[in-house]
């Protein structure tokens, strides 16, 4: 029988040089594809390279790398810098596995007689749905709710069903020698960053003013771009003003709580802040709403549908309705949640009795 052949998308790191492996023990015809997309001073790019290199020499596979940089940076990087300076909340991640991950590599991929397409992603594709892996507590399908059923259908995770604390465990009984490097954070491809100086280097300061829902000013902030909603610090609170709330009572220097970023007001250049309940909701608004299934429609889930608001945040029993006149998607929560940040993704789950599905998802928007 003909060996199926597989893309793997390699970093250089544990989890990606250990699907290599794992890939190779199963029977498939594999190659090893490092994608560059980013070069800057202090980025890991050229190391990370190498260590791929030496996972599919000792191997014996064959080795591409794909020069991404420039659609990296016009389709990611802009996106990034643009959606903060519109005062929402991006996330570059989803972007760049829409992008970058199953947008160009995918496609090189399928043009070039592969079957599959690999990544170290903790996710689960199985009979044409994009489930949740064994270790939920790693799952990354949030970032990957952009994905079309066909290419669900085209894509191995081989960390499906292994958890995280077992994965080093695996890459040290091969010998693979990158089994203690450290895990990649941060921004997709960048790394750990100083998200504030990148946003400075390109965007600058625009300071303005700080209020409290009641529309009074109470401090300073320094831009808008450098605060995500649920924030509690980087910006001044006037410590020495007397705060009126709707309640009648008040808070001085003595008692002012802790505030939290609630709202960015771009037409103002101010920055709502809040404390107690006042950072909390139960509805959002969600805007290019995507199914990965189109067989699985919002008008068929009634039922054990979940929803999920940033990366590995609590799963939330809601309900969703269209509004077709707007386009517009409404989801009600069961319980109230902290940190409904306009620009960062909805996504939405069905549990069934064994697994979760990722549904697909949509763009919350005000």
């Amino acid at each position: 029988m003909e060996k199926k052949k597989v893309a793997l998308g390699m970093s250089g790191g544990v989890d990606s040089s250990l699907c290599a492996h794992l890939l190779k023990e199963q029977g498939f015809e594999v190659t090893g594809v490092y994608l560059e997309c980013w070069r800057a001073p202090g980025c890991r790019s050229e190391e990370d390279r190498k260590d791929a290199l030496k996972v599919a020499l000792s191997l014996d596979l064959p080795f591409k790398v794909l020069d991404f940089k420039d659609a990296y940076r016009d389709r990611v990087v802009e996106y990034f810098f643009k959606e903060y300076e519109a005062g929402r909340t991006p996330n570059p991640d989803v972007m760049c596995n829409k992008e970058i991950k199953f947008g160009l590599f995918y496609e090189w991929a399928m043009e070039n007689g592969f079957d599959y397409v690999a990544t170290g992603h903790y996710a689960k594709s199985e009979e044409g749905f994009l489930k949740v892996p064994v270790d939920q507590h790693k799952d990354q399908t949030y970032f990957l709710y952009l994905m079309s059923q066909d290419q669900v259908e085209h894509t191995i995770f081989p960390l499906a069903d292994i958890a995280k604390k077992d994965v080093r465990t695996e890459a040290e009984k091969r010998n693979i020698h990158v089994s203690d490097k450290k895990d990649s954070v941060g921004i997709c491809f960048i790394g750990d960053i100083n998200v504030h100086e990148f946003l400075k280097e390109r965007l600058g300061e625009n300071p303005g003013e700080v209020v409290n829902t009641n529309g009074e000013v109470i401090g300073s902030h320094l831009g808008l771009w450098f605060y995500t909603i649920g924030q509690r610090h980087g910006f001044e609170i006037n410590k020495k003003r007397i705060i009126t709330l709707d309640n009648g009572e008040t808070i001085t220097k003595q008692n002012i709580p802790p505030f939290y970023v609630i709202k960015k007001i771009p037409e103002t250049n101010q920055l709502m802040v809040g404390f107690g309940a006042e950072t909390y909701g139960d509805k959002l608004m969600v805007k290019d709403m995507h199914w990965i299934n189109k067989s699985l429609s919002q008008n068929e889930i009634t039922e054990n549908l979940l929803v999920r608001i940033r990366h590995t945040g609590q799963l939330i029993s809601c309900t969703l309705k269209q509004d077709h006149k707007s386009n517009l998607w409404l989801v009600k929560l069961s319980e109230p949640v902290k940190g409904i940040a306009e620009g960062q993704a909805a996504v939405f789950y069905l549990q069934s009795d064994s697994d979760k599905i990722c549904l697909g998802g949509g763009i919350i928007t005000s």
